[in-house]
């Protein structure tokens, strides 16, 4: 599989970031919901946001991205996007905890002269971090393990 040179795997991983790019949406949202509104920590926020965002992902991926992936149960690939997607939120979440200080230190220094809330950028802007590196793990693992049943 290359999705440089193979246009079906190219496509796959177009709508793979497509899905991703809707569940950035969804996963933001909630984020920023569960922190502004609710004041939950931002580890937490992260953990409901992306959980729920996994939910929808899972969903678009099964019946758009790879609507020919249909051998193995949908409980099977549900689970199997699950712990793909658990690892992917281990990795996120301790990417978030490395850079999220740092975030707060970068942007409380750039708020002395811009009107900006640190807070608020340094969440956002470490949240499009981890997600653009989880993006390349799921869909990797994703492809190869859940999705293995389609044709190349």
């Amino acid at each position: 599989m290359n999705i440089i040179t193979d246009k079906k795997e190219r496509s796959r991983f177009l709508k793979f970031a497509i899905v991703g790019f809707i569940g950035f949406f969804v996963d933001a949202g909630i984020f920023n919901l569960c922190r502004s509104v609710f004041q939950i920590e931002p580890e937490f926020a992260s953990a409901i946001s992306f959980t729920v965002a996994v939910i929808s992902n899972f969903m678009f991926n099964r019946f758009w991205t790879y609507p020919d992936s249909r051998t193995k149960p949908l409980s099977t690939q549900l689970g199997q996007f699950l712990v793909v997607n658990i690892i992917g939120l281990i990795i996120r979440t301790g990417v978030l905890l490395l850079i999220i200080d740092p975030l707060y230190a970068l942007f409380g220094k750039l708020s002395e002269s811009f009107k900006i809330d640190p807070i608020f950028f340094g969440d956002n802007s470490a949240l499009i971090i981890v997600v653009g590196i989880v993006l390349f793990w799921n869909f990797f693992v994703n492809r190869y393990w859940t999705y293995n049943d389609v044709s190349e």
